[in-house]
């Protein structure tokens, strides 16, 4: 089977990379990017951030079909010159009934990936079992790297794994790809030297621990229903717990089976309902802004409330709503668009949502302030099956505000 070799705009690519990770690519991962042609793993229409916080669709070629308007998303040009940049490409998008466009799939940003990779210290002869195929680039690189015999990679979606296959195939890169639920991991080849996953998760499997070996490492984006943002770097311990640090990049989609269906209008809010009324002088920007060690700090304490904001409603001149995955309870946080001492709450529900954020803040503020990569994460098997997650913070030397990459 020929592999290819990637265009000269890989070097722009690999430029742009190193610039991401603030040193070097090291020269096995350049070696696999040279052997991985990002193009091959996307398909021919992508979407682009538009800037106004939606999409716009980006054609590889023009369509053939003269009889039909002209194809204004056909852009060659930009489609590749997307194509070895450094950023994330959405591959399939749904468009609801309300205009809203929902990301299905996505292509990750090539120094996330790397970021990852190097998180994982991946040697000669590891075997690696990666969580969520995707596209398949994720599994060539870790191909190129340590030869396909020694790479499996799992996907929950059926026409996605097989698209993965066709594009590895095509790239010349032979690993394994099982359609399934990445939760489970893959028994049959276990046990594994490293476990990387594509998908954020809010709690890590089971099953992970006990498909790997003492020292194994596993890698994967963070998730909670406050903010989908982190990644972990967990080591497998000889007793079958594990532990790691948090580091302060990636951004990605959470594993299907741990996305709760729940919706604030359709679930939560009824009418007559009667909520307690208070005012609070914590602002809602400080837990649902700019700052993203505070709502990373706020996501590990409180994992099942989540937020949305609201400038729309007659009420205030901005709103932050906050709900719980169980859909027993809701909070509103109204700013009256003139000061900032002040803001009305509302809660209703046997839990006072606004009640617990505040303290999860409070609780951030009296440790420092840490740091997204001064939390670190402990995991532990019950013999049943379950593990329990425990979070501690490390005294905090600086603070940071970092974009979500």
């Amino acid at each position: 089977m020929t592999t290819h070799s990637a265009p000269p705009e890989t070097s722009r690519l690999l430029a742009e990379v190193a610039d991401w990770l603030g040193h070097p690519v090291p020269p096995e991962w350049q070696n696999a990017l040279h052997q991985v042609p990002r193009h091959l793993f996307l398909p021919d229409r992508i979407w682009l951030r538009d800037g106004t916080g939606g999409y716009t669709p980006c054609d590889r070629s023009v369509s053939l079909d003269r009889s039909s308007s002209p194809d204004r998303s056909a852009s060659p040009d930009r489609w590749w010159h997307a194509a070895y940049s450094d950023i994330p490409l959405i591959t399939a998008l749904h468009m609801e009934e309300d205009g809203y466009q929902q990301p299905l799939s996505s292509a990750s940003a090539p120094g996330t990936v790397l970021g990852m990779l190097e998180a994982a210290h991946l040697a000669d002869g590891h075997t690696v079992l990666e969580i969520g195929t995707g596209t398949g680039y994720h599994a060539a690189l870790l191909s190129a790297r340590l030869g396909p015999e020694n790479v499996t990679s799992i996907e929950v979606d059926a026409a996605l794994a097989e698209t993965a296959r066709a594009n590895l195939t095509a790239a010349g890169h032979t690993p394994t790809v099982v359609t399934g639920d990445g939760a489970h991991g893959h028994p049959p080849a276990a046990p594994y030297d490293r476990i990387i996953s594509t998908c954020s998760v809010r709690a890590v499997p089971a099953a992970w621990l006990a498909q790997t070996r003492p020292g194994a490492r596993i890698i994967t984006p963070w998730s909670s229903a406050w903010i989908s943002y982190g990644t972990l770097a967990l080591t497998r311990h000889d007793d079958g717990s594990a532990s790691g640090p948090f580091a302060p990049y990636g951004a990605y989609m959470t594993m299907r089976g741990q996305r709760p269906d729940v919706e604030l209008e359709r679930d939560l809010l009824r009418l007559g309902q009667r909520p307690d009324r208070a005012t609070s002088s914590l602002s809602p920007w400080q837990v649902a802004g700019e700052n993203y060690d505070a709502q990373f700090a706020i996501g590990l304490r409180a994992p099942d409330v989540w937020h949305s904001w609201d400038t729309e409603t007659d009420q205030a001149h901005a709103r932050l709503w906050l709900a719980d995955d169980d859909a027993t309870s809701w909070a509103a946080i109204d700013y009256d668009g003139q000061q900032l001492d002040t803001f009305a709450v509302q809660q209703h529900g046997p839990r006072h949502l606004w009640n617990e954020i505040e303290a999860a803040h409070n609780d951030w503020v009296r440790a420092g302030r840490p740091d997204v990569h001064q939390h670190r994460l402990t995991i532990t098997p019950d013999g049943h099956g379950n593990v329990r997650h425990t979070v501690r913070a490390q005294a905090a030397t600086a603070n940071s505000q970092r974009p979500a990459s």
